[in-house]
């Protein structure tokens, strides 16, 4: 067989992630507020005498790292996205810098708590008017990047080799369209965690000058770290289960229903993971007593569930007993 008749089964398996994606551009102009303000707060925690201030200070210079990582990643992932060693392209990428982020997150949160008990301790004399007005600098610049970062992708579609396009009214499941990019949504969270530090650190301070409650400026960072504890957890799950290649039961389900179609037609074995932010692959064995071809079953498939980008198709004929 000549190579140009295999070519025509042959394919890409970059999955559009050769792309510049939202998130990325995103990424970096929170990169560049963050570092900004990081400096601003943590010098006026130091003069003023703030640990809710130096808090948010030394966790968004430590979020600036984790931004670092997720904007790493997109490039990472947009440059090797061609790469023959990965086989199913570096979509996975974009999860592993989101668990990367997630556990980031889960020290930062650490950090926090054990600060706050140390103030619990050895409280400081806090200059409050300063100390307040940098909060709410803090908290105006935080929550423009969280804006920038959770704002919806327009158009969000995976292109591919396949031909195939992934809009959002095709998608089995709803309101999974943006949280599937966990690199993004850890780069959110920690600005999200900033945004919430920030405005814990505002409350402290003017419950401590106005009320004489010094004992509230650790005790919000105690707060603060048991939240940005439960996003952690959370992205931790999430994007550990892509990694671990974990089964898909919703799409599992719907694979299930496309090809068991006739009376005859059952799944023998399925197999259904993740390869990106909303892409999925799937290798599925059927057996039927008069089974179409492979192609056939693949094709089927991928026209009712076109974010399985690449499927795989094993066809048994189902044996008759002799008569």
């Amino acid at each position: 067989m000549h190579r140009q008749h295999i070519a025509q089964w042959q394919h890409s398996h970059d999955f559009g992630q050769d792309q510049v994606r939202s998130g990325e551009r995103r990424t970096w102009i929170v990169v560049g507020l963050t570092l900004a303000m990081m400096v601003i707060e943590i010098a006026a925690g130091i003069v003023y005498g703030s640990i809710a201030l130096l808090a948010d200070g030394l966790h968004m210079g430590s979020h600036a790292t984790a931004l670092g990582i997720a904007a790493f990643a997109y490039v990472y992932a947009r440059r090797h996205a061609h790469d023959k060693r990965f086989s199913f392209g570096t979509g996975k990428v974009n999860a592993l810098g989101g668990f990367t982020g997630a556990v980031l997150l889960a020290g930062f949160a650490l950090f926090m708590a054990a600060e706050s008990v140390a103030r619990f301790i050895e409280p400081v004399t806090i200059v409050f008017d300063k100390a307040i007005a940098v909060a709410v600098i803090g908290l105006v610049v935080n929550g423009i990047s969280a804006w920038i970062l959770g704002g919806d992708e327009a158009g969000h579609s995976h292109s591919h080799g396949h031909g195939h396009s992934h809009g959002a009214h095709n998608d089995p499941y709803p309101g999974h369209q943006h949280h599937n990019d966990h690199n993004r949504q850890s780069a959110y969270f920690h600005v999200l965690a900033d945004a919430l530090t920030s405005l814990l650190a505002i409350v402290a301070l003017l419950a401590a000058k106005y009320l004489g409650w010094q004992w509230m400026d650790p005790a919000m960072g105690i707060v603060g770290a048991v939240l940005v504890t439960r996003w952690s957890w959370g992205l931790l799950r999430d994007s550990g289960h892509i990694l671990l290649d974990r089964q898909q039961p919703r799409l599992d389900a719907s694979i299930r229903e496309t090809i068991e179609t006739g009376a005859d037609e059952r799944v023998s074995d399925l197999h259904v993971w993740s390869i990106g932010p909303g892409i999925y692959t799937a290798i599925v064995a059927l057996v039927a007593d008069d089974p179409l071809t492979p192609e056939q079953y693949r094709v089927r498939l991928q026209e009712a569930l076109p974010r399985l980008i690449h499927v795989t198709v094993e066809v048994h004929r189902c044996p008759h007993p002799a008569g």
